[in-house]
């Protein structure tokens, strides 16, 4: 995957989430209504990332290349110019004074012309093999910055990963959670125990909407027993059950995300079932337990219907 792949995926990325978060609503099926603020900051964020690499890579493609195909600045082809005079002028200085120590030496009787010349041969072959290796070790250098310059990094391949979630949003459009993470016969999650006894007396005389959690909380853990001989009406969609006489009508509570979605589920009676995966909206009157004992949880709380409408889906779909 190479920088311009990369820079694509975060731009995608990023439109994704701002599609779903600032343009629509869809981001209820996922998470609570209070993340849209996050989810809109972090869209952008990715989005700038992914363009702000397209912007680079296409910098980079429009700068002008010599027409050796090499950047001499960056070969450092100037400088070892500059020291190769360098070496140059450093052989003449040496031979100079070679010269005048031969010369020296003449002038006080000394017969070092033969000594001076192997001298002067040791010293320039000297010479010559450090120049040789210090272009060798440019020669080293400049493949080293070869490598450098057209290597590329490559990201791992799990990064291919973060393509998962465009194509869900754009070709998918993962729904929201129903009647499939519902449709077990176990009881529903037991409200929390600092609700029980909490809750206020109903009207006697009309129908009190309210949302499945309190209608369970009321059921389970109201010693008062609130509910008893009251209309309420609930809303939720329609999951199948085993046992004939019933079906429920459920709703998934989340705290954060679909991730931690836990199902409630209220049994309803005398009522014929519509369609699974229905919006409805179930008025009728709770069913006393006929014994007190049977521990809370043990089965879902009962409710005989009145009446049984159906309705559009919600635009924010869990409790």
């Amino acid at each position: 995957m190479n920088r311009l792949t990369q820079s694509m995926i975060l731009v995608l990325l990023g439109g994704a989430v701002l599609r779903i978060s600032l343009l629509s609503t869809t981001y209820l099926n996922y998470v609570k209504p209070g993340f849209r603020p996050f989810l809109v900051a972090a869209g952008v964020v990715v989005l700038a990332l992914g363009l702000a690499g397209l912007v680079q890579e296409w910098r980079g493609a429009a700068r002008p290349v010599p027409e050796d195909g090499h950047d001499t600045r960056e070969h450092g082809q100037d400088s070892h110019g500059r020291e190769l005079d360098t070496h140059g002028q450093d052989r003449r200085e040496l031979e100079l004074d070679t010269r005048g120590r031969e010369q020296d030496g003449r002038e006080h009787g000394e017969d070092t012309h033969g000594h001076g010349q192997d001298r002067r041969e040791r010293e320039l072959g000297t010479l010559e093999h450090g120049q040789d290796g210090r272009e060798h070790g440019r020669g080293a250098h400049g493949h080293g910055e070869d490598g450098h310059g057209h290597g590329h990094g490559h990201m791992p391949r799990v990064a291919w990963l973060l393509c998962l979630p465009v194509f869900a949003i754009f070709l998918i459009a993962p729904p929201a959670l129903g009647a499939f993470a519902a449709r077990s016969e176990e009881a529903p999650a037991r409200p929390p125990e600092a609700a029980l006894d909490a809750y206020q007396p109903l009207a006697a005389d009309q129908v009190t909407s309210m949302p499945l959690g309190e209608f369970i909380g009321r059921a389970w853990g109201d010693s008062n027993h609130s509910l008893a001989g009251k209309q309420v009406r609930l809303t939720g969609f329609v999951v199948p059950s085993k046992k004939k006489d019933r079906w429920y009508v459920a709703r998934i509570q989340i705290a954060c995300c679909a991730a931690d979605g836990i199902p409630l589920k209220v049994a309803v009676l005398g009522a014929t079932r519509p369609p699974a995966e229905t919006w409805v909206e179930v008025t009728g009157t709770w069913i006393q337990p006929k014994s007190d004992d049977l521990p809370n949880g043990t089965i879902a709380p009962e409710l005989t219907a009145s009446s049984v409408e159906e309705i559009p889906a919600p635009v924010e779909p869990y409790e």
